[in-house]
């Protein structure tokens, strides 16, 4: 496994992968030394992430190989329907996996989402619309989601 630090307006982001795809990203929240050269396995999830946060960029092209269960797989997969700039709540996205009951089990495999930004675990928020737990930090899922909001000169969450 193959590892990169790379510089994010939210933090440092780690890389995680090789020839088999992208098996994990995580934002930290200490400092780390960047690093100078990218592996090749990482350099097009790298320059893709780069893309999004300048804002040329609303979905990925990168091959995915996360680490998970079968049922958080399933999860991890539908949370790539969901459109950028879109949102989706827990409730939607357990209607969408077949099993309404379910909706605990979905919001647990949503934080286990090894894939911060590719898999867009952020664009999951509560029924009534709030920002709901967010493993990175309610700070950053708030930056994300008006990242990609259609509506630049307004904040959507106070």
């Amino acid at each position: 496994m193959e590892t990169a630090y790379i510089g994010t307006p939210l933090g440092t982001a780690k890389l995680e992968g090789d020839g088999n795809g992208l098996a994990a990203i995580t934002v930290l929240d200490e400092d780390k030394s960047l690093s100078v050269d990218v592996p090749v396995h990482l350099v097009e999830a790298a320059e893709q992430l780069e893309q999004y946060f300048a804002g040329t960029r609303s979905d990925f092209d990168i091959k995915l190989n996360p680490e998970g269960t079968d049922f958080q797989k399933r999860v991890w997969e539908a949370l790539l329907e969901i459109p950028f700039g879109k949102t989706v709540s827990y409730l939607d996205l357990s209607k969408t996996l077949g099993d309404v009951k379910a909706i605990r089990a979905v919001a647990a495999a949503n934080g286990k989402n090894p894939l911060w930004i590719v898999v867009p675990c952020h664009r999951v928020i509560g029924s009534d619309g709030s920002l709901t737990g967010y493993a990175g930090g309610l700070h950053r899922k708030k930056w994300l989601l008006e990242h990609e909001s259609p509506f630049k000169q307004q904040s959507l969450f106070d």
